[in-house]
């Protein structure tokens, strides 16, 4: 997807959340793919470095999934966040796993390298995106719990201490 084409989605998404007042970590059990509450959708892609990313095999892990792309500003701004959050919560039980949205891994491969990226991150596809309800701007997280459930889902920049405290929560429960 390029970028006028996402600026347009965002937009359109922008306008729907206001009107609809929701912006929230919350909801029901069934609905849509990507629901909070629902299983989280499997995927399985390579990484930058030609690694097999599967969440199947992540089962019994927090996940915190990350759409994002360079040229995204909120993106670029919490990555180095989720870097810390891999470092601090990973020995835990926290994986982090970057889905990239760039239309070509060159850029993708070059900002890896100057942000030093820790985790995973693989070439996103509107079939993983429409998996997880359809990423119509950037940035967007989805918090997976143990369970394999999805516990939060964040459209827009995360507030930070907000998804910290959620990833402390899902890791201390062990189901």
């Amino acid at each position: 997807m390029n970028k006028a084409g996402l600026s347009k989605l965002a937009l359109a998404l922008i306008l729907g959340l206001l009107a609809n007042g929701c912006h929230s970590a919350s909801g029901s059990g069934g609905g849509p793919p990507g629901a909070v509450h629902s299983a989280a959708a499997d995927f399985s892609v390579q990484d930058l470095n030609g690694h097999p990313v599967d969440l199947a095999s992540l089962r019994g892990k927090v996940v915190l999934l990350n759409f994002w792309a360079t040229w995204c500003t909120p993106c670029r701004a919490e990555i180095p966040n989720f870097v810390q959050f891999q470092d601090s919560y990973g020995p835990q039980g926290l994986q982090i796993v970057g889905m990239s949205m760039d239309d070509d891994a060159k850029p993708v491969r070059e900002f890896y390298r100057q942000f030093k990226m820790n985790y995973p991150v693989g070439m996103g596809t509107d079939k993983i995106a429409q998996s997880y309800g359809g990423i119509l701007g950037l940035p967007v997280t989805v918090l997976i719990g143990r369970d394999g459930r999805i516990a939060a889902r964040y459209v827009g920049a995360v507030q930070l201490p907000t998804v910290e405290q959620e990833i402390k929560t899902l890791l201390a429960s062990k189901s």
